[in-house]
């Protein structure tokens, strides 16, 4: 597991979290040595070991493995994705959403359909754990994500980490129609 950098990435949320070696141990009862020579690479532990160190550090145990994924990639309607990374701020939610489903229990997905007006520019939406999927079904807006504009127009998509801060705006026109998949 060394190729992924397992060690370092669970030394990384330990110092974030503002955690010693013996705090981890406590929490998950593992014995610091153990816990030393995961950090430092020196064994490559089962997956039941990273999953109770991701429980403490509050992290998805896939975590591990990303190399420098992409906070969010576009979609245009005819070319490639273009992959784009950017840390992580909160902002609110101030525009019209409507959701697209009812009564399901325990889903993981929440479908929204989206209308951007006029009236409604330069709203914003909390930040929070998760990601969306956003399919242009009419008209051009722009999001800003973290602070990096994206202009999208009909038949574009996007996919991106909800944890970004999120501005919502027309670019032109007098109405955008945006499909919009959420984790719940």
């Amino acid at each position: 597991m060394r190729e992924y950098g397992i060690g370092e990435k669970l030394k990384t949320l330990r110092q974030q979290k503002k955690l010693t070696l013996k705090d981890v141990a406590t929490r998950t009862g593992f014995s610091v040595a153990l816990l030393s020579q995961i950090e430092n690479n020196n064994i490559s532990p089962p997956i039941s070991t990273l999953s109770k160190l991701t429980k403490v550090f509050d992290v998805k145990i896939g975590s591990l493995f990303e190399e420098g994924e992409p906070r969010f990639v576009v979609m245009r309607r005819y070319g490639k994705p273009v992959p784009v990374a950017h840390p992580i701020m909160n902002v609110r939610n101030a525009h019209f959403w409507v959701p697209n489903i009812h009564g399901m229990k325990n889903r993981k997905m929440t479908p929204y359909l989206i209308t951007l007006t006029a009236d409604n520019q330069g709203n914003s939406i909390s930040g929070r754990e998760g990601e969306s999927f956003i399919h242009v079904v009419k008209g051009r807006f722009e999001i800003s994500l973290d602070g990096i504009d994206v202009t999208l127009e009909e038949g574009d998509s996007l996919y991106f980490d909800t944890s970004m801060a999120q501005v919502y705006r027309l670019k032109e026109g007098t109405e955008a129609t945006i499909l919009e998949v959420r984790t719940t």
